[in-house]
């Protein structure tokens, strides 16, 4: 009798143990994240020119709220490093990314595929490039653009090293939630909403959310993503429109925490109805509160592997760049061209008589990434909807995409939209002709490729 009563005690021991030692084993696997989170104030400091919308005649005239750029660090369990940034500006231009990227590398180490920059698109923030306001902008109003960029460039190359310094042990969850204030302005009179008792697609809902969560379980930074044009707001005020609204919200929410917006595949997506601060606050606190109640719910832990891959593709248009005629024409005063594109028109004319050759193709960033089993893709230019809808079919509806990626130059079509036409279809980096006709096919392709480099597995077709 003594040794069978002694049996199952035994066993409930090392049932017991076995149980309390695989528990330990999740939490080092969950855990053996290093995550650091840093952010500093970007508002300009002097009125100055506004980025997103033509028809302003004048700088800003104050501030509705703060501009951010935000940078969260991770690093694996085997050292390897990676740094997504968050920007309030209505886009990050290969002039600003490109030495941006280049001295983080020298500083820290950090490669182009180990890098992600990403613009919000609000239309309530400064104007980054000067060169394509040559000929219709003073040069005081000039010189307060390049002051800014410059103090920009110096700003996100520290900011990056301050999250590098605050690197900590943390745990990362991933999760999609689900927001519908987006509305398709392709398919949806903007004027006619309030008589439409059906929205007209494609959208893309999801809202993505990385938790981060440091060793005292407390949540450190909230890196979250919606689809959708930052243009509740068109006024003369800095914001960071419904997006920096959100990000506020989720900071007072949890107070310690870093929230990050980053911008999705949401060049055909606007906030309707629009143009009152109201509303730009109610779809902030919408979004916000998606986010949130993804953070309360249970979420997927990441297992400590980041896997990067990046290319730049030989993106081409679909005819020649214009000559000097052509473009001499285009700024006719019997030219219907908008003014906004004469003046492109002036500026290409430009380098043409000084002896410059207008691009033919352009580098197009791609981007594809594994956080342990969740798969992030980042696209560069302003990219329509239709992209994550196809990526998602290819490879599952919990994949997170991103657009304005690392460089925006340009509208990025679907071929439907390309063959469709309009405005967000013809919009390439050179005005007078679209991106090749076979754009998506030629970036999804491409996106395969890095994909299959990264391990990110196919679901679908």
């Amino acid at each position: 009798m003594k040794n069978l009563f002694s049996f199952p005690i035994i066993l409930s021991i090392i049932l017991v143990s076995a149980a309390s030692s695989a528990a330990e084993n999740l939490i080092q696997i969950n855990t053996t994240w290093k995550a650091g989170v840093a952010k500093i104030k970007i508002t300009p400091e002097e009125h100055m020119w506004m980025a997103g919308y033509a028809f302003r005649n004048k700088p800003s005239e104050g501030k509705l709220t703060d501009l951010w750029a935000k940078a969260l660090v991770l690093e694996d369990a085997g050292g390897k490093r990676a740094v997504m940034i968050s920007l309030d500006l209505v886009a990050i231009r290969k002039v600003i990314s490109e030495p941006v990227r280049d001295r983080i590398e020298k500083q820290f180490g950090l490669t182009r595929s180990q890098i992600l920059i990403n613009a919000s698109h609000t239309h309530t923030g400064p104007e980054t490039q000067s060169a394509p306001h040559i000929f219709t902008l003073e040069k005081k109003e000039l010189d307060k653009i390049d002051r800014y960029a410059k103090k920009l460039e110096d700003q996100l190359v520290n900011l990056v090293g301050e999250a590098l310094k605050n690197l900590q042990s943390a745990t990362l969850y991933s999760e999609n939630g689900i927001s519908r204030f987006q509305v398709n302005r392709r398919n949806n009179n903007e004027n006619n909403l309030a008589l439409q008792t059906e929205l007209k697609g494609p959208n893309d809902f999801a809202v993505p959310v990385i938790k981060v969560v440091n060793a005292k379980g407390k949540i450190m930074a909230i890196a979250f993503g919606y689809a959708c044009h930052n243009t509740v707001l068109g006024t003369y005020e800095w914001s960071g429109d419904y997006a920096g609204f959100a990000q506020i919200e989720l900071e007072k929410r949890y107070p310690g925490a870093i929230a990050l917006f980053f911008q999705g595949a949401g060049a055909d997506q606007n906030p309707l109805p629009r143009r009152t601060v109201a509303l730009a606050v109610q779809y902030g606190e919408t979004l916000a509160a998606s986010v949130d109640r993804v953070l309360k719910e249970e979420m997927k832990a990441l297992s400590s592997e980041l896997t990067l891959s990046y290319s730049e593709i030989d993106l081409k248009f679909e005819r020649a760049s214009p000559t000097k005629e052509e473009l001499k024409g285009l700024m006719s005063d019997t030219s219907k061209t908008a003014d906004y594109l004469k003046a492109s028109a002036k500026v290409l004319l430009s380098k043409l008589e000084k002896g410059e050759k207008l691009m033919t193709s352009y580098p197009y960033p791609l981007q594809v990434w594994k956080l342990g089993e969740q798969p992030l893709i980042t696209m560069g230019g302003e990219v329509l909807v239709g992209y994550a809808n196809e990526l998602k079919k290819i490879y599952g509806q919990n994949i997170f995409v991103f657009g304005y990626s690392n460089d925006v130059m340009a509208y990025i079509p679907t071929s439907t939209v390309w063959k469709e036409g309009g405005y967000e279809a013809s919009r390439s980096p050179i005005f007078t002709t679209p991106w090749v006709s076979d754009i998506e096919d030629v970036i999804i392709m491409e996106v395969r490729r890095l994909a299959e480099q990264t391990g990110v597995k196919t679901t679908g077709k």
